[in-house]
């Protein structure tokens, strides 16, 4: 059987790497970034389309899909893959993040998290077993446990406490996700998260501790919460330096293009952010020139594609005019057009980076697309 994870090639110019997964739906080509389809669906975007884009791998939430629709009728319907209609692999936080943004509708302890639902106010509990038996019911393939989000800021006394019922959340959810087997006829793996807050002490303690657990992969969580850019960067260091060569590394919710590039030249393999579609939902794509608002009035004369060096179905067929017509009549067909556009920009962002490590030249394509982006962002 061939590994889980190979480490295909270190750029030797930066910490950059190049690998590959592998999962029974297929394979996954690293650095990667997974669009977020948090509730079955990435939004606006049909699995066929994503396809086409180039997605290799979506993520789903846990939360969300064991609220609605439920993950023992997901279960019914041959998992999640079957459900959505999405044949390759799937990634699935379990609802740590989510615990963090609904702060004022849960309570925490030892036991699991305690909240009420955000959309009916009911009651429930998520325990990491609990949490692990909801990711082997909806199927997915690489499963993540239960965690806690820290908020930033937060004194070093509230980040340890958190660290610590992490790190014993984890090792919870690795005995039973290794007592109870898939319920689907396919192998899952599973993720431990790097927590700590901006501690680095806590980060090496948490990455360390994750370790001796032993897990498939390893996540780094809680960034990108409101810490300063150098900070993010920081973290994300202790963490690469730690984690083992020879498994994958997954820098949870961090979304900016140029946040992605200093990542992956920090030994970052995985990446998911709801940015590409959510704003491009709102009015902005992203571009190899930088950010566009196409909803400005400078664009209702514009005849160009979004981009012109980009080959999206959006940029071979429409104008930024006409994305700015449907946008301010109304029109949900931009929803589309604008999501699919920036799902691709970021897919082929990490394709690029792929290539520009596996000639070791990782360093100066890196400085090259800031000069670009950032000069015109």
């Amino acid at each position: 059987m061939q590994p889980f994870f190979t480490l295909e090639h270190s750029d030797k110019t930066s910490s950059a790497r190049a690998g590959r997964v592998r999962t029974e739906h297929g394979e996954i080509e690293t650095p990667i970034f997974m669009p977020v389809g948090t509730q079955g669906t990435v939004k606006a975007i049909s699995p066929r389309d994503l396809e086409t884009a180039g997605a290799q791998i979506i993520l789903g939430n846990t939360y969300h899909l064991y609220l609605r629709p439920g993950d023992q009728l997901i279960r019914k319907a041959g998992g999640l893959h079957k459900f959505m209609s999405w044949p390759k692999p799937i990634l699935t936080d379990s609802g740590g993040y989510q615990v963090f943004s609904l702060a004022d509708l849960r309570d925490l302890s030892e036991e699991g998290v305690r909240f009420k639902s955000h959309f009916d106010g009911s009651r429930h509990l998520f325990t990491p077993e609990k949490v692990i038996e909801i990711e082997r019911n909806l199927g997915t393939d690489i499963a993540m446990v239960l965690d806690e989000c820290t908020p930033y800021p937060c004194s070093f006394e509230y980040a340890e406490k958190s660290h610590r019922m992490t790190l014993n959340w984890a090792q919870r959810c690795s005995t039973r996700f290794n007592e109870n087997g898939p319920v689907h006829d396919y192998r899952q793996f599973l993720f431990g998260i790097v927590q700590g807050s901006t501690y680095p002490e806590l980060r090496k303690l948490s990455a360390e501790g994750l370790m001796q657990i032993g897990f498939d992969g390893y996540a780094i969580g809680g960034l990108a919460v409101g810490e300063p850019k150098h900070q993010l960067y920081d973290m994300t260091a202790i963490c690469t330096e730690i984690l083992p060569q020879n498994q994958p590394r997954y820098l949870m919710g961090v979304g900016k293009p140029e946040d992605i590039v200093a990542a992956i030249g920090l030994g970052v393999d995985m990446f998911d952010c709801v940015i590409p579609t959510r704003n491009g939902r709102n009015g902005m794509v992203f571009t190899w020139n930088g950010k566009m608002k196409y909803k400005n009035s400078e664009f209702r004369e514009d005849f160009r594609p979004i981009d012109e060096n980009c080959g999206c179905y959006t940029c071979r067929n429409f104008s930024r005019a006409y994305l700015r017509h449907l946008f301010n009549t109304g029109e949900t067909l931009v929803l589309f057009l604008a999501s699919l556009h920036n799902i691709y920009f970021y897919l082929e962002l990490v394709r690029e980076a792929g290539k520009a490590i596996l000639s070791d030249r990782f360093a100066s394509w890196r400085k090259e697309f800031y000069e670009r982006y950032e000069k015109n962002s």
